[in-house]
């Protein structure tokens, strides 16, 4: 079993996290825009996110031989050890639901700031877990500073979504009778795949593309897109939002608990489950809990999404690639944040949840978020964004060593 024992490759492991999660919503968002159903793009995202896991688990969890203290991968699943598969589990639970929730959110509120939003409470309230669980190992004199421009980075990060939907109302104005029309073609039964011309390299919707960040654009957006959200409260966004937080925020500690077994719920002479043991198990929960729930939504959708079925959903290949890649960057990129928390302490691991900052160049170039958005929203972006990139060096810098 190969692990990652010093503080400079644990920080290589975040790193490279931190592109990996920060990439693959974007890759989602791009679905959603396109018209795919996102019940669709959620169960092909599942089944690699669980391949991610298998196979960081047999190759890295099988590479060296084990020892009895560190066995490998297979010989733990013989093992006497379910309290710790237990917590593992309840982390893939809660992360699967978090990651559901996010799925709708970008819809609502835009990529950039859900991510702010999310990953800061993430920050607040599964930092400070970790940091008593991993016995104080990080300093906390640099970590709680980090935790504070995290929680400021939520603030602003609200004041930049409140500022670019005023803006978006203002330029929207000028349309009068064109928004509603097209607003409402989910409730005549008219999909985003049925209606209109088709544009093959950018998904179904008009060939004439309006400029990026005009009103033109924003009902253009509309009108492909599979979650309507014109004409509804940004309070539901948010309300999405803050409850996919709250469940990020738990993960990280239910996989610290499974790895380090704090609470000594394990046998005696049981040894602690590897990193890749238990983010097997918090992976089979994970995809488990999402199949289920992305069926029955197939069959009984929320906010106003068009039924579908599982024959339809094989049948749609349309994006399918992206979404397979998605899962593939999830997985990989959970699997190397808790490789890092594991040597490093998961207080700092959670430096990853920087993430918005790879998510909102993202947002920015591929879907012209706060393009001609107003002096006022760009000042908040940047001051966000500035935020996020103090707490990660902060963050890392408190960086310990697990004995």
């Amino acid at each position: 079993m190969y692990l990652v024992e010093s503080k400079g490759g644990a920080i290589g492991c975040m790193l490279l996290s931190l592109f990996f999660l920060g990439t693959w919503p974007a890759l989602l968002t791009l679905l959603e825009r396109r018209g795919r159903l996102p019940q669709h793009t959620y169960l092909d995202y599942t089944i690699t996110n669980l391949l991610a896991a298998v196979i960081i688990a047999f190759t890295f969890g099988e590479i060296r031989a084990g020892t009895p203290e560190a066995p490998n991968f297979l010989q733990q699943l013989s093992q006497d050890n379910w309290s710790s598969v237990l917590f593992a589990m309840a982390g893939g639970i809660v992360l699967s639901l978090g990651n559901l929730a996010t799925q709708y959110a970008w819809a609502f509120v835009g990529l950039s700031v859900v991510e702010v939003v999310t990953c800061s409470i993430t920050v607040v309230i599964g930092t400070t877990m970790n940091y008593f669980l991993d016995d104080r190992i990080n300093k906390a004199e640099i970590l709680f500073p980090g935790v504070g421009c995290f929680l400021i980075a939520v603030c602003l990060g609200s004041a930049v979504h409140a500022s670019n939907a005023a803006d978006n109302r203002r330029k929207l104005n000028n349309l009068p009778g064109k928004v509603d029309a097209r607003a409402n073609s989910a409730d005549n039964g008219t999909t985003a795949n049925e209606a209109g011309p088709k544009d093959v390299e950018n998904g179904n919707g008009f060939k004439d593309k309006a400029k990026v960040g005009t009103a033109d654009f924003l009902v253009e957006v509309e009108n492909r897109r599979s979650i309507k959200v014109f004409g509804r409260s940004a309070v539901l966004g948010l309300t999405i939002t803050f409850f996919a937080g709250f469940c990020f925020s738990l993960f990280s500690p239910a996989f610290n608990l499974a790895t380090n077994d704090q609470w000594h719920t394990l046998k005696e002479g049981v040894p602690h489950l590897s990193v890749y043991t238990a983010f097997f198990y918090f992976s089979v929960s994970c995809f488990v809990l999402a199949i289920i729930l992305n069926i029955s939504f197939l069959y009984r959708p929320v906010l106003n999404l068009p039924k579908t079925s599982f024959k339809a959903y094989l049948n749609d290949w349309n994006g399918r690639g992206w979404a397979l890649l998605a899962g593939f960057l999830c997985g990989f990129g959970n699997g190397l944040q808790f490789m890092g928390g594991q040597a490093a302490g998961y207080a700092a691991a959670d430096a990853v949840q920087a993430l918005p900052l790879v998510s909102t160049f993202w947002g920015v170039v591929i879907f012209g978020e706060y393009r001609r958005s107003s002096r006022r929203t760009y000042v908040l972006l940047f001051g966000m964004l500035f935020m996020f990139i103090a707490a990660v060096g902060v963050l890392m810098a408190s960086s310990g060593h697990r004995k």
